[in-house]
């Protein structure tokens, strides 16, 4: 895997990544490829690695943000508390949502349990979480969503797929598991990041619908 050849975008400061599905931000547990295995190789003439400035899920893939030094990181993850970023993401759902745009306003809260690990629920006890979301295309049984999250929880689409449109993503491991098991992956993506900053231009980047979507029968 040669992931220099995925950056979307490079300066002085920052870094976004076009991830693949399949590559955990975080080293797993099991010892098993991380994003770290490959830090090294995204220096660009800097001695420093740089970092992740959030996180995707290891089976979404998409724009991911790195930080190239220490100031920028504590700068990018400040502006991700704040609210200061914008993220657009596509998902095939299983089902079809009732209308074709909306808002899921919906508090996610973190459960777990020895037999079915973790999980985020809809739930008053848990942090606020907004969600807008798009239809852009139907097909049979599924369905081509854009989603816009205006907050940053935990499985937030996943959950808010699940418990606020009634329609998992197609291939969730988690949220989708009471359904007959999809030869797909999972099919999220992370298709648009914009981070502001005072007196530069601003860190964007598009990357584009991995083959997995069209092969799903959905292609943008």
């Amino acid at each position: 895997m040669i992931l220099a050849d995925r950056v979307l975008f490079l300066d002085g400061e920052a870094i976004i990544l076009d991830k693949p599905a399949g590559l955990p931000v975080d080293r797993p547990r099991d010892g098993t490829l991380s994003l770290e295995n490959f830090l090294a190789s995204l220096t660009f003439g800097f001695k420093r690695w740089p970092a992740a400035v959030h996180r995707l899920d290891r089976d979404t893939s998409g724009c991911l943000l790195l930080a190239r030094n220490p100031k920028a990181l504590g700068r990018f993850g400040q502006a991700f508390e704040q609210r200061r970023v914008g993220k657009r993401y596509f998902a095939v759902v299983e089902g079809q949502p009732e209308g074709d745009e909306g808002v899921i306003d919906l508090p996610l809260f973190k459960v777990s349990s020895e037999a079915n690990g973790w999980r985020m629920i809809g739930d008053d006890r848990g942090k606020p979480a907004v969600t807008r979301w798009k239809v852009i295309a139907r097909k049979e049984h599924r369905a081509l969503v854009q989603f816009e999250p205006e907050t940053g929880r935990t499985h937030q689409i996943r959950a808010h797929a699940a418990y606020g449109l009634k329609c998992p993503v197609a291939g969730d491991p988690i949220y989708a598991s009471h359904l007959p098991k999809s030869e797909d992956p999972m099919l999220l993506h992370s298709a648009w990041l914009r981070i502001e900053r005072d007196g530069k231009p601003p860190i964007e980047a598009e990357a584009p619908l991995p083959d997995s979507f069209a092969k799903a029968g959905f292609a943008l």
